[in-house]
């Protein structure tokens, strides 16, 4: 029989192979101009940098950020968000999603459902000049196609999350640091008023001493 040592090295031979007979099939194909191979490929990327790493209630990438995206627009009214295409074609998620985090910069109320194009323009532009997320759609093809592309509007609703939960992240440290910086005022109060007690209470016992002295 063979161990399973060796055969355990086998396998992980085989699984080399395939995984170098994928790479060099990529390489041939992305070098004789194939679109598909190129697109998979940058699609690979982006969903290991900017998507994979989001975590929410151990859920997939995905599904993590479909139920972010669910909970920060669920109070906003014409806001269904239940899939990355064509709830978000009418462009109020995305204004939602801005509006929830900096409400300064959107005035959600005055927004209408059926001006698809100018809300799609008002959020691009705003995430744009506020949030530093560069524009990688674009309101005219989201406009005129039934379904959005599901990669390209779940990789820009990425940069969402990453920007406001940096956001979040430095807001609450701030708010901690804050915390800690009233303990130590109020500690340093507590300690100044011990101080004069007990100067007060030295000051009585001389007195008092002063005055058994006299008698």
């Amino acid at each position: 029989m063979v161990g399973l040592p060796k055969l355990t090295t086998f396998i992980s031979s085989l699984q080399c192979i395939r995984i170098l007979s994928w790479i060099l099939i990529y390489c041939v194909e992305i070098c004789d101009g194939s679109l598909k191979m190129t697109l998979g490929m940058i699609w690979t990327i982006i969903l290991r940098f900017a998507i994979q790493d989001i975590s929410v209630e151990e859920m997939s990438a995905k599904e993590g950020l479909l139920l972010w995206c669910q909970r920060k627009t669920a109070p906003y009214k014409n806001v269904n968000v239940q899939n990355f295409h064509t709830s978000f074609k009418d462009g109020l998620a995305f204004c939602a999603l801005i509006h929830r985090h900096r409400p300064e910069l959107i005035d959600y109320d005055s927004l209408r459902k059926a001006n698809d194009m100018d809300n799609l323009n008002l959020a691009f532009e705003v995430a744009d000049k506020h949030l530093d997320i560069p524009k990688m759609l674009d309101a005219e093809d989201i406009h005129n196609t039934i379904k959005p592309d599901e990669r390209a509007i779940m990789t820009y609703v990425s940069s969402y999350y990453h920007a406001f939960s940096s956001s979040q992240q430095a807001e609450q440290a701030a708010k901690r640091i804050g915390k800690v910086l009233d303990v130590n005022k109020e500690n340093q109060k507590l300690m100044e008023e011990y101080e004069q007690m007990a100067s007060d209470v030295s000051a009585t016992n001389t007195c008092v001493s002063a005055q058994i002295a006299m008698t």
